[in-house]
């Protein structure tokens, strides 16, 4: 049984590759991707019995993506396999290896939850539920994750993460869901860039107190090559990140995300409101998630390090 579940896109991440001589033909490499994919694939690399709830699409993409989950042993017993095609990103890299993203993304496959196919795919009995990205803040799929979300939270720890796409959907979209979400979950994290899009004219320390009121426990901004800012109930705290030579920032941010959850789950502190997470605790989980980023820029994409090569406990 998993411990956690994920549910959001599977997209194609297509990074241009100027071909040496051929003037007029760009070539693209395609690999897995899409947040909660990379999530995914991090939490179960690291020993987390992990599900993986997705519409993936048929065809090249949608099985290159299928594969990649598989061969990280993400279970796919409650992912649907889709008639609509594949989301594409153009993922381009700037000189630090940061990335940007254009996406091709009307009709495909990964918005168009039906309430049948969520109600034949409930992933009870697990820890946790991670979820957001396009998926969450995308109709008509969107609404009915929330309520999926709304009726596992009883039993299990709710983890949101909005990852804000502005070229496919408005920053203002995303504000207008704040308050759902910060009332659904008890973990919300964010990188600093979607902070500033989420509330450009507010302080960071001002959305956490707002957030708590609102009900979520612990909100974690990741501040890149500077750490991790938490607040756990109004007690904040920072976390450096390790010195590395950064090859690229792709998926970092959701390996931040499973090493965090991956700690919490190995430390017995999910399943429900982070009742039993100290400051201390929290401390040494987000030193653990911002090693495990810091392992994921070492490498070219979204390609999280194993548990045995970190040489971590695997989570029972």
């Amino acid at each position: 049984m998993s411990h956690i579940a994920v549910i959001g896109e599977a997209v194609a991440d297509a990074f241009p590759k100027a071909r040496p001589g051929g003037r007029g033909v760009l070539d693209l490499e395609v690999r897995p991707g899409g947040s909660p994919v990379n999530t995914a694939v991090a939490l179960s690399r690291l020993g987390v019995p992990t599900g993986f709830l997705g519409r993936l699409a048929d065809g090249p993409f949608g099985d290159l993506i299928r594969d990649h989950l598989k061969s990280s042993r993400v279970d796919l017993t409650d992912s649907v396999r889709a008639m609509e095609p594949a989301t594409l990103a153009i993922t381009a890299l700037d000189s630090l290896g940061q990335a940007t993203y254009d996406f091709y993304a009307e009709g495909t496959a990964d918005w168009q939850w039906t309430q049948a196919e969520l109600a034949q795919r409930r992933p009870h009995g697990v820890r946790c539920v991670h979820a957001g990205s396009l998926a969450l803040i995308r109709e008509p799929g969107g609404p009915l994750i929330e309520d999926l979300l709304t009726e596992l939270r009883p039993t299990a720890t709710i983890s949101i993460d909005p990852n804000v796409r502005p070229r496919v959907v408005a920053p203002e979209a995303y504000r207008a869901r704040l308050d759902r979400w910060t009332g659904l979950a008890d973990i919300f994290r964010m990188s600093d860039e979607d902070f500033h899009h989420l509330c450009p004219d507010t302080e960071l320390e001002e959305a956490c107190d707002r957030w708590h009121d609102n009900g979520v426990r612990l909100v974690i901004v990741t501040l890149g090559s500077e750490g991790a800012f938490a607040s756990l109930d109004g007690t904040r705290l920072t976390v450096p990140s390790p010195e590395i030579e950064i090859v690229d920032t792709v998926g970092a941010g959701d390996a931040f995300t499973a090493g965090l959850l991956y700690w919490l789950d190995t430390n017995d502190s999910l399943g429900g409101r982070l009742d039993r997470l100290s400051t201390d605790q929290l401390h040494q989980a987000m030193a653990c998630a911002t090693n495990i980023a810091a392992e994921t820029c070492k490498v070219p994409g979204a390609d999280p390090p194993w548990a045995d090569y970190l040489g971590l406990p695997i989570t029972a």
